[in-house]
C-alpha cells in the first residue's frame, strides 16, 4: 500500500469536492483507491500504481480548473481511464472537436484522440470497438465541424437496415417512417450538436442527408463527409459497394462493433473481413477501441468486460 498527501489551490479543492465530493468519489471508483479531502489537502491511499495515476489525474484536473474548464464526472472518468493505461492526460481534453452552446466535445480517452487524429489525416477511417466508446458521436462532431468550416458541402449519415424486407413492411407509415427507427441515433447525435431548427434547415437544403445504406447504391459522393454507422451489420458486398461510393473531396468514416453482429448466422460481416483486405492501403486508417475507451456510465465498461469473459468461456455465453 502507498500513501500520498498533495496540496492543491483552494479553487481546485472546491471544484474537486463538488456536490457531496462527487468528483473525488468518481476518481476513487475509477482507480480503486481511497481519497479524503481536508481543506486543500488531498490524502491518497491505495496501491502504488493507483496512487501515481491519481496524482496525475489531479494534476490534470487542477490545470483544467485554473484554465476555467468545467470539471464533471465524465471528465474525471476520461482522465482516470487515460491514467489507468499510463497514457498522458495533459492536453487530451484541450483538442476541442466542436462547441455548441454550453457543450464542448473533445476526445476523452487516448483511443478517442487517436481516432480524431486519424479522421483528420486520412480519407477513410475505420473505428472498431464496443458500445460507449464514442465512435459515431465523435465522427458526427467532426462532420459538423467540417461542414461549418465549409471543408465539405454536405454530411451523409447512413446505416444498414438489417431487418429490411418483410419486417420493415410490417411497420406503419411510408418509407421514411419505416426506416426512422434505424436512423434515429444519428438524428440524436446531430441534435446534441446543432439547434433543431438548424438541423431541419440543413436537411431541407440537402446539406445533411440521413438515409439507409441501400440508398447509397449507384451514387458517387463528392465533397461530402460520409459516415457509415453500425457497419458490423453490412455484408461484404454492401461494404464493398459503400467504400466504392467515395468521390473527390470527401472523407469517409466507418464505425461498428464486431461483437454485436445482427446479421443471420449464414451471412458474413463486411466489417470483420475488411481489415485484412485494406489494412495496407495508403490513406486508410483502422482505429480499435477497447474497454478503456468506454465513456458512458461505468457499468457499461463492466458489462463489456463481462461479455468479453463470456465470449472467452463458451459455457458462459
Amino acid at each position: 500500500m502507498s500513501q500520498r498527501t498533495i496540496e492543491v489551490a483552494d479553487p481546485v479543492a472546491v471544484e474537486l469536492a463538488g456536490e457531496q465530493d462527487r468528483v473525488l468519489k468518481e476518481l476513487e471508483e475509477r482507480l480503486e483507491l481511497r481519497i479524503s479531502l481536508r481543506g486543500n489537502r488531498i490524502m491518497l491511499n491505495g496501491d502504488e500504481g493507483s496512487v501515481e495515476a491519481a496524482v496525475e489525474v489531479i494534476d490534470g484536473l487542477s490545470g483544467m480548473v485554473q484554465r476555467g474548464i468545467p470539471v464533471d464526472a465524465g471528465t474525471v472518468a476520461a482522465l482516470a481511464n487515460a491514467a489507468a493505461v499510463r497514457a498522458p492526460v495533459d492536453g487530451m481534453l484541450d483538442d476541442v472537436v466542436w462547441r455548441h452552446r454550453q457543450r464542448t466535445i473533445t476526445a476523452r480517452t487516448p483511443g478517442q484522440k487517436r481516432y480524431v487524429d486519424a479522421i483528420r489525416k486520412h480519407t477513410i477511417t475505420f473505428g472498431i470497438g464496443p458500445a460507449g466508446t464514442g465512435k459515431t458521436y465523435l465522427a458526427v462532431a467532426l462532420a459538423v465541424a467540417a461542414l461549418s468550416r465549409r471543408e465539405v458541402g454536405r454530411i451523409i449519415l447512413t446505416r444498414p437496415a438489417v431487418e429490411a424486407g418483410e419486417r420493415l413492411g410490417f411497420l406503419p407509415g411510408d418509407l421514411a417512417a419505416k426506416v426512422d427507427p434505424y436512423l434515429r441515433p444519428l438524428f440524436d447525435a446531430l441534435h446534441d450538436m446543432l439547434d433543431a431548427e438548424r438541423v431541419e434547415t440543413l436537411v431541407a437544403r440537402g446539406q445533411i442527408e440521413i438515409a439507409p445504406l441501400a440508398f447509397m447504391r449507384g451514387r458517387t459522393l463528392n465533397d461530402s463527409f460520409i459516415i457509415l454507422d453500425e457497419a458490423q451489420n453490412t455484408t461484404p458486398e454492401q461494404m464493398r459497394m459503400f467504400l466504392t461510393r467515395l468521390g473527390f473531396g470527401s472523407t469517409m468514416v466507418v464505425t461498428g462493433d464486431i461483437t454485436q453482429v445482427d446479421l443471420p448466422r449464414d451471412r458474413g460481416s463486411g466489417l470483420i473481413g475488411v481489415r485484412g483486405i485494406l489494412d495496407a492501403t495508403p490513406d486508410i486508417a483502422f482505429v480499435t477501441f477497447d474497454r478503456h475507451d468506454v465513456v458512458r456510465h461505468r457499468l457499461v465498461q463492466r458489462i463489456v468486460d463481462a461479455y468479453a469473459l463470456a465470449d472467452d468461456a463458451p459455457g458462459l455465453a
